[in-house]
């Protein structure tokens, strides 16, 4: 409510409540009014954001499993651009619909990546050699179904259940865009120089190698961590920007529930498992060659700690489901209504007019065409193709709904589960159809996964779009049309960013004569997607009682108000980043708690979103450029700068003892708190501009 009384200025009196009978909401620019909306800045401006943020958010989500916000940083941007150097460059600054059109368009960015993440890099982690257009095209034909699908449904979500749906998300994004019509823009000056804070530190630790970012305690506390170490007992962290940018912006709570089942997992699983496990001298299943002497502590955790998270994080994504099954009843009840469509379509109203339906349902046979053809390349065989195909559409149609109205209460998608069981449909009904584990049947259903994924994440966001364009006045038509061109280029986008990260990266190493998942660059969705898949199609052994004791965590979290799928995640990803998560967050709670007086710890805890955003883009950034650096067509050039590398060329052993011992990561943790002081004094700063704005806009 405060967010709100504090833009009445600016936005009308009855934006976020319910309309009394009779009365009628009037947008911030109304209906026969034109100002520019789509213009070649607009559009210049909205789909450099895409290619920014789909980079940066591809990077980060294959490194922490967790896609991050763009929406809000991309608002802040368009205004911050608008209102400052378009000023400068024209004499002319952004309308407001223009900044829609660039939030709009560079939105795209995040829920394409959302959707790709969850399943691309598993057909890579399965070795099924996936192509770039199909990675291209599965994205894209995903996220025009998302599109489409919803269009029929804006009517009702966003005019006719005005007030009765809070749009978290878009509450704040319309805000930020309203107020940038009397802001000062020091928002954006913030959320720059947080930029740049990431991108060089993570430079310096992750390219240039000035310190050892790795934090291990067997190298930090000497004989004893050593000791510990042999019972395989050892506290890991990243000490990155990315990680520290991850946890400031998530928050004390989750970090810590996240911390604590990577601690259960990592701290007390491993041990224990190596104290009684280390005297047998038979492999305890799944394991089927070594002992449990001869693990190390990752490999115990991966062959018997992991699954139980997988088990977890699987179980809390069906609990979602279930918890919305009055949303979901609701949601199909209300998608079956608005496309019988009660009202008529096409308006004297700009601000009331959709593509038309004839355009609609040209897009959705157009959608449908395009997953058919792509099925077909895929696996020659028109039986398999029309089965992706109609699987495909399906659930998109059943979960559209229920995505769009799940962000719309509560701004969370539960993309995650709808996905799970998407892929679990879809392999069984390949099995059935005769298709089993081998390599054409996961790559169907990796695919089938993969669009229906960025469907939904599609759907979920375009519904905050599009009410952000019913609150400001925005074309609906406008927004619909050109969200497609945003989709084709993060599509773009996305195919090239995860194959870059593979080839680069890989998503797998060899450790110990098995393949295992990269520490460097984990894709913890990924790799769970494709041990789903490889296990219900390939019928190998799973460890079925390690995932079914996760699933019952996953209730007994439940039933005591923990929140599970964080409890989950904690245990499926490597410690050292959710240490570091950890840290981040623990930073940003101080960082928010600091100040003299109330007015001033809000101020600052208000600039906790910008900090965290700028820094985990800008430390998303570097790493891109630095993948595209170690590419060896391109001859490697991040090596020229690499004192890593250049040691081990020159044989410095100097240079390898320091980074590969104490001292290097003794500056690590100097670092760290300097990153962290940075960011004290960022808040501080930022905070006191606004504070003088906003007194300067009172008066």
């Amino acid at each position: 409510m405060e967010a709100q009384q504090d833009k009445s200025s600016v936005l009308p009196e009855n934006a976020f409540r319910e309309l009394q009978p009779g009365e009628v909401y009037q947008p911030i620019v109304p209906a026969d009014l034109s100002p520019p909306e789509v213009t070649l800045r607009s559009v210049l401006l909205g789909l450099g954001a895409v290619v920014l943020f789909t980079f940066a958010a591809a990077y980060i989500g294959l490194k922490t499993g967790n896609v991050i916000e763009t929406s809000i940083p991309i608002a802040i941007l368009a205004v911050a651009i608008g209102n400052t150097l378009m000023r400068m460059m024209t004499d002319r600054r952004n309308t407001l619909l223009e900044n829609v059109i660039i939030q709009s368009l560079g939105q795209a960015s995040g829920v394409v990546v959302a959707g790709a993440i969850f399943t691309i890099p598993a057909l890579y982690i399965n070795q099924l050699n996936p192509n770039f257009f199909q990675i291209f095209l599965s994205c894209m034909l995903g996220g025009f179904l998302g599109v489409v699908l919803l269009i029929p449904l804006r009517r009702y979500f966003c005019a006719e259940l005005h007030g009765q749906l809070p749009f978290p998300e878009a509450t704040a994004i319309v805000n930020v865009l309203a107020t940038g019509e009397k802001s000062k823009g020091s928002a954006g000056i913030v959320l720059g120089l947080a930029f740049a804070l990431g991108f060089v530190y993570d430079l310096f630790v992750e390219f240039v190698h000035l310190w050892n970012g790795h934090l291990s305690s067997q190298h930090l506390f000497g004989r004893f961590g050593r000791a510990l170490a042999d019972k395989r007992f050892e506290l890991r962290l990243n000490a990155t920007a990315v990680y520290f940018g991850l946890g400031y912006i998530i928050g004390p709570r989750y970090a810590g529930i996240i911390a604590a089942g990577s601690v259960l997992s990592y701290l007390v699983f491993v041990p224990m498992i190596f104290f009684i496990g280390s005297g047998m001298q038979l492999p305890v299943a799944p394991e089927t060659s070594r002992l449990i002497a001869e693990m190390s502590a990752g490999d115990i955790w991966g062959t018997y700690a992991r699954p139980v998270g997988i088990g977890c994080i699987a179980i809390a994504g069906l609990i979602g489901i279930i918890k919305m099954g009055k949303i979901i009843l609701s949601s199909l009840t209300l998608a079956f209504k608005g496309l019988v469509g009660t009202h008529p379509i096409d308006t004297a109203l700009r601000t009331d007019r959709d593509i038309s339906p004839k355009n609609t349902f040209l897009i959705q046979l157009g959608s449908a065409a395009g997953m058919l053809l792509l099925f077909w390349w895929v696996s020659g065989s028109l039986k398999y193709a029309l089965i992706g195909t109609v699987i495909t559409f399906v659930l998109a149609f059943l979960f559209t709904p229920v995505a769009a109205r799940a962000i719309a209460i509560v701004g969370v998608n539960p993309v995650s589960g709808m996905t799970l069981i998407t892929l679990i449909i879809a392999c069984l009904a390949l099995v059935a159809a005769g298709l089993g584990g081998d390599a054409l049947g996961q790559t169907i259903a990796l695919i089938i996964g993969c669009a229906v994924c960025t469907a939904l994440s599609t759907s979920g966001a375009f519904v905050s779009d599009l009410k952000i364009g019913f609150w400001t006045g925005a074309s609906p038509y406008k927004q619909e049309r050109w969200k497609y061109l945003g989709i084709v280029v993060a599509s773009l986008c996305v195919g090239v960013i995860i194959w870059v990260m593979n080839d680069a990266y890989g998503f797998l190493i060899e450790e110990g004569g098995r393949l295992v998942p990269n520490p460097d660059m984990p894709a913890p969705q990924g790799n769970l997607m494709a041990a789903i898949v490889s296990g219900v199609m390939g019928g190998q052994e799973q460890p079925l009682l390690l995932y079914a004791l996760g699933g019952v965590m996953a209730v007994l979290l439940e039933m005591a108000s923990v929140p599970a799928l964080a409890f989950g995640l904690g245990m499926y990803l490597p410690i050292e980043i959710n240490m570091a998560v950890f840290a981040g967050a623990a930073a940003g709670a101080v960082i928010s708690n600091s100040g003299g007086s109330e007015k001033v710890r809000k101020a600052r805890a208000k600039q906790g979103t910008l900090i965290a955003s700028g820094v985990m883009a800008g430390a998303a950034i570097v790493g891109t450029v630095g993948a595209f650096g170690k590419l060896p067509a391109l001859g490697e050039p991040i090596n020229w700068i690499d004192l890593e590398h250049l040691a081990k060329a020159g044989g410095w052993s100097g240079m390898l003892a320091y980074l590969e011992g104490f001292w290097g990561q003794a500056a690590s943790v100097a670092f760290f708190l300097l990153l962290s002081w940075l960011c004290y004094k960022l808040a501080a700063k930022g905070a006191e501009w606004q504070m003088a704005e906003d007194a300067e806009d009172a008066s």
